[in-house]
């Protein structure tokens, strides 16, 4: 699969659109995707943040729409595109159909409802009370629409960081406070001050900033004057907020990674295009946003410490956040796209030899029913047995038609017990979540009389307890069960 992307990361934009896109890029090229992004005014960071991943990268002059589709379809004429991905506010449905002759399908994400599109899939990751009717007439009959927080584009560290999220209660030990990496306006200054003079036990404090923060040296001198920690282009973010009781930061992007982690937050709308979606999550219960027109310090300090010296509401918003947000929105959007990192086929005795190595491989035993090696006659006869019962369904998952892990279910009436296991020394992030959804995907269009799985977890088994709770399920006493139709 070939996709290419045209990003708009210029003036006035920030770097909210290019990350998100890179996101979605990644897990594209995890599906075995070839990736090429397109942009105009690409700073020279982002440009060397494409080519240490791997990425092509075509810089065109941001002109004019009709300038700009032209210098895109140059940039793409060497292959045909099986996507074109669009991510700029200043293109419509007229550039869109100007690329039609580049890409057989267009993706395009918007969160402004405020143009036609000529695309085939549209995505806006913002909460609106209108939903579809939102672009009703702004997008051909046959467009899909992918809406809300279930798609948010999140980065893999989040992902990996939910699995080991639970919902903030009780004191505040830490803080984290970042409104994006350049923040022109410097509103971390201003939360700064506020924390300071809002006198409220909020821990100790971390302060994230870019390198390119117009601001970085007073910003940096501050917080060495009030103990706060000050990172500069963190590459920890993730675990940050993880750590974090109570955040302080901006809407967009950044309010869905917090609420992913159940970190509850003052939330505030920088921008203009913030606004709505802010205004929502609050309405929603799923951030602290003021109401305050004029947002000075001593406004700021107020609310800090109404909800500082609040641990029902703090609880609240972190249990309503990872409800509605669970990192795993770029996965959904691949597939989508059709594109999946994992495939799922059934097992065959043909892989009996495979099969064995890695049941008995240290890294599965030790957290198996029966952790002793098993010889090579008693693999065989359990393996031939689950072949022949329709009951008993094996699976193996490919990552580019390489094993990655395998899952099976033992069915009883309408329900499935699974278990699952990782290849020994298979690399990636997240490949566990993908291999379950992919298995559960599986079986729910071939077995659909299954309405409910069940997971039996040892433990110590920290990273199935991990995996299980990050795909949904529900703990009970010493399992995890979850719906297969919800």
């Amino acid at each position: 699969m070939n996709v290419a992307f045209r990003v708009d990361a210029g003036p006035g934009v920030g770097i909210g659109h290019f990350m998100r896109c890179l996101c979605l890029a990644d897990h594209l090229r995890e599906a075995g995707a070839s990736i090429r992004v397109v942009s105009g005014g690409l700073p020279a960071s982002l440009a060397q943040m494409l080519t240490d991943r791997g990425y092509e990268c075509a810089a065109i002059d941001a002109a004019a729409q009709a300038v700009d589709a032209e210098e895109t379809r140059v940039a793409l004429a060497d292959k045909t595109w099986n996507w074109l991905v669009v991510d700029h506010y200043a293109l419509d449905e007229r550039w869109e159909a100007a690329l039609r002759g580049c890409a057989k399908q267009v993706l395009a994400i918007d969160d402004l409802a405020d143009r036609q599109h000529d695309c085939d899939l549209l995505l806006d990751q913002n909460l609106s009370t209108e939903g579809e009717r939102r672009y009703a007439g702004k997008v051909p009959a046959r467009c899909r629409m992918l809406l809300g927080p279930r798609y948010a584009l999140l980065r893999e560290e989040f992902s990996r960081a939910r699995a080991a999220s639970v919902p903030r209660t009780g004191s505040i030990a830490r803080t984290f406070i970042s409104f994006g990496g350049t923040d022109e306006a410097n509103w971390t200054a201003a939360a700064i001050e506020a924390v300071v003079a809002a006198r409220a036990d909020v821990g100790r404090v971390d302060v994230v900033i870019g390198r390119e923060h117009g601001h970085r040296t007073d910003i940096e001198s501050v917080c060495r004057q009030h103990g706060f920690e000050c990172h500069v282009q963190a590459a920890d973010v993730a675990t940050l907020m993880s750590a974090a009781d109570l955040g302080i930061g901006a809407g967009g992007v950044t309010m869905w990674e917090r609420c992913c982690l159940g970190l509850p937050a003052l939330t505030l709308a920088i921008a203009a295009n913030q606004q709505p979606g802010v205004r929502e999550a609050a309405r929603r219960g799923l951030v602290y946003s003021p109401a305050d027109e004029i947002m000075d310090r001593s406004a700021l300090a107020r609310h800090i410490a109404c909800l500082a010296e609040n641990p029902l509401l703090r609880e609240m918003l972190s249990r309503n956040g990872m409800a509605v947000v669970d990192g795993q929105g770029a996965a959904r959007v691949a597939r989508a796209m059709g594109a999946d990192a994992m495939n799922i086929r059934e097992a065959t005795a043909d892989d009996a030899a495979a099969l064995f190595g890695w049941r008995n491989d240290d890294s599965v035993r030790r957290f198996a029913r029966r952790p002793e090696p098993i010889t090579a006659a008693d693999h065989l006869a359990w393996l031939h047995g689950v072949l022949a019962d329709p009951n008993r369904v094996l699976l193996i998952g490919e990552r580019r038609g390489r094993p990655a892990g395998v899952v099976r279910f033992d069915i009883t009436d309408n329900a499935a017990e699974v278990s699952i296991y990782r290849v020994p020394g298979v690399p990636g992030a997240g490949v566990g979540l993908r291999l379950l959804h992919a298995a559960e995907r599986w079986l729910a269009a071939r077995k659909p009389h299954v309405a409910s799985l069940v997971a039996e977890v040892l433990g110590d088994n920290a990273p199935s307890h991990r995996l299980f709770r990050a795909a949904g399920y529900q703990r009970r006493a010493t399992v995890y069960e979850k719906g297969l139709r919800s």
